[in-house]
């Protein structure tokens, strides 16, 4: 079993109170803000440790950073095509979405990641 660290407690808190889908180097920003002796290579390790440990889940971003999330359960986002930051989508997951795909090549699907496309509030105020 691994043990818990403060450097850990540090990061994850930092996400949560940034409560957005971040980046590595924006919650290394705001880590090092507060605790300067932190090194960029810490914040990263224990950012993948919580992840394997189900604390925060990792996002790809199709043509962007990934971001990390902390709600770890399966749910949908939307990026904003404007200032591409990234949000939830209010709505059931569809675990069932796999078995109507139809022509698979061969593949055994595990699981669907859909990110919706948009303009946010704030964009759409300043157009």
């Amino acid at each position: 079993m691994e043990r818990n660290t403060i450097q850990r407690d540090i990061v994850l808190a930092a996400v949560q109170k940034m409560s957005n889908h971040a980046t590595a180097d924006e919650i290394y920003a705001t880590v090092a803000r507060d605790h300067p002796a932190i090194s960029r290579s810490t914040v990263y390790r224990n950012l993948q440790r919580l992840c394997d440990r189900g604390q925060l889940r990792k996002r790809e971003i199709p043509g962007q950073a990934d971001v990390y999330d902390q709600i770890c359960t399966n749910h949908y986002h939307v990026r904003c095509s404007q200032c591409g930051r990234i949000f939830d989508v209010d709505m059931d997951y569809l675990s069932d979405l796999a078995g109507s795909i139809k022509d698979t090549h061969g593949f055994r699907i595990s699981g669907h990641d859909i990110i919706f496309t948009g303009i946010c509030p704030d964009c759409q105020s300043r157009r």
